[in-house]
């Protein structure tokens, strides 16, 4: 299986092929909105604003599944990563990482880079890096700001 193969539900509940991000250098996070890792929106948003153009773009993810963090509707999802961060990356609707019915992209890329806790996500704020070619090449945890990303990125734009 390969990532472009996967489609994903967008926040105002359109389909989405993960097709149209053919060639470019991606990020899928798990997101919350009500957690201590909720700041790192606005490192998200910083580097997809300057590397954009350079071929990079974030996914984000909203997840409720750790201590209730994102309990909102998507239009509360959205309205609130507007208004607090500008976030203008696409943001997808609300699903589960873990248990018995994860998201496919999820279960995929914990496959391929499962990370300390295993086959599991440890917390909001999971960032897995695919390079042009479709590949996941790199895991970040949930407490690495993504500034902390910046270098790497760069590296493999």
């Amino acid at each position: 299986m390969e990532f472009y193969k996967f489609e994903a539900e967008r926040l105002d509940g359109t389909k989405e092929s993960m097709e149209k991000y053919k060639g470019k250098t991606i990020v899928v996070v798990n997101t919350a909105s009500k957690c201590g890792l909720t700041p790192q929106y606005e490192g998200l948003e910083r580097l997809f604003k300057a590397y954009k153009d350079q071929g990079l773009v974030i996914l984000g993810f909203p997840c409720n599944q750790f201590g209730n963090q994102e309990p909102g509707t998507a239009e509360d999802i959205k309205e609130f990563c507007q208004m607090n961060y500008g976030v203008s990356f696409p943001m997808f609707a609300k699903i589960d990482v873990n248990g018995s019915d994860p998201h496919p992209i999820f279960k995929y890329l914990k496959t391929e880079l499962s990370g300390l806790l295993g086959g599991k996500i440890k917390w909001n704020f999971t960032k897995f890096v695919i390079d042009k070619t479709g590949k996941p090449v790199k895991r970040f945890a949930p407490t690495t700001e993504p500034s902390a990303m910046e270098s790497y990125i760069k590296d493999i734009l």
